[in-house]
């Protein structure tokens, strides 16, 4: 296997030359380039990697920070996604970097190290607040990356999204034509980007029908969190015929409530995520999804175009939601006739 100073030596280029033309640097032109290409495939010749990124000044990683809770790693969907993200990335010879946010430590603060060690050529972020202080910081720094995720940032980023607002509006009005007046809605901590506008919707179409919207129950998103709020819901003076649930882990703990109350079997209900176990629950969960067939590409094409310098204001994408109708979302009539 041969060094640079031996290939540019066959060559007759210098070893600048051929170290940019190995780099793709514009300066060189397209013959000179397949020339040393050419020459190195043949001679054996593999650049030092480590030689190469201080050249380039990258790192070849793109990093994504994700919450941890006892047992797992971030929502389970999202690894889906990350999967098929880093697959594409990859191809690009960059490397995605799942950095777990231990409990009790700050994601910003983790951020923080990220770019201010200069240890990534991009970041990915996932669950974004509607003011959300990462953005604000990589924004401040420079760095390119992309949210999974809208937020009100007054400065535009790159980000893809699901209308999460038409979606939850859509699935609201479904309810409302189906004969349900008392239709709740189990939401999210409101300052997530995802849970406000999931809120929004379900509020837009019980106004545009004339119902009240008090059949509300925030918490966290998760099992837990659903199984508390619908037993809250319950509880109350007026019950819910309908409960749309922010995430599907939430519309699963939920259903666990609603097996536990009094005529609970009689309650519809929906959720948002389309995840592998709503399709094995008593009855089935009917559910959303974004509706873009592969979230994990779309996202590394945009952190690849973010990296290379393309505006962020062409760099933004929401995606409309597909309903996925089961059965939990029809009453239990109905339900039988379809079995």
């Amino acid at each position: 296997m041969s060094n640079l100073k031996q290939l540019a030596q066959s060559l007759g280029l210098s070893i600048t030359t051929v170290s940019r033309a190995l780099d793709g640097y514009a300066d060189v032109s397209a013959k000179t380039k397949a020339r040393v290409l050419q020459a190195a495939a043949k001679m054996g010749y593999q650049p030092n990697a480590s030689a190469r990124r201080l050249r380039r000044q990258r790192t070849e990683v793109v990093a994504v920070t994700l919450p941890t809770s006892p047992g797992h790693i971030g929502p389970p969907h999202f690894l889906h996604i990350l999967s098929a993200c880093a697959e594409q990335l990859a191809l690009s010879g960059l490397n995605l970097l799942i950095a777990p946010v231990p409990r009790g430590q700050c994601e910003l603060e983790m951020c923080k190290r990220f770019v201010d060690g200069q240890r990534v050529d991009a970041m990915l972020l996932v669950r974004t607040k509607r003011h959300d202080e990462r953005v604000t910081l990589l924004q401040s720094r420079g760095v390119p990356f992309v949210t999974l995720g809208r937020t009100e940032s007054a400065q535009p980023h790159a980000f893809l999204d699901g209308d999460g607002f038409a979606g939850f509006r859509d699935a609201t009005r479904r309810f409302i034509a189906d004969g349900h007046r008392h239709i709740a809605h189990i939401a999210g901590p409101q300052e997530f980007s995802f849970a406000y506008h999931r809120r929004l919707g379900w509020e837009d179409a019980l106004a545009g029908s004339g119902l009240p919207s008090q059949l509300l129950a925030e918490a966290a998103p998760s099992e837990h969190g659903g199984y508390a709020a619908a037993k809250t819901l319950m509880d109350g003076p007026v019950k819910p015929t309908a409960i749309l649930c922010a995430t599907d882990e939430m519309a699963v703990g939920a259903m666990r409530a609603l097996r536990e109350v009094r005529d609970g079997n009689t309650v519809c209900i929906t959720g948002h995520d389309d995840l592998p176990v709503s399709a094995f629950t008593d009855p089935p969960l009917s559910t959303m999804r974004v509706a873009c067939d592969d979230i994990g590409a779309r996202i590394a094409s945009l952190l690849l175009r973010a990296i290379n310098g393309d505006a962020p204001e062409s760099l933004q994408e929401i995606h409309p939601v597909e309903f996925l109708p089961r059965a939990s979302h029809q009453r239990p009539q109905r339900r039988a006739a379809n079995d």
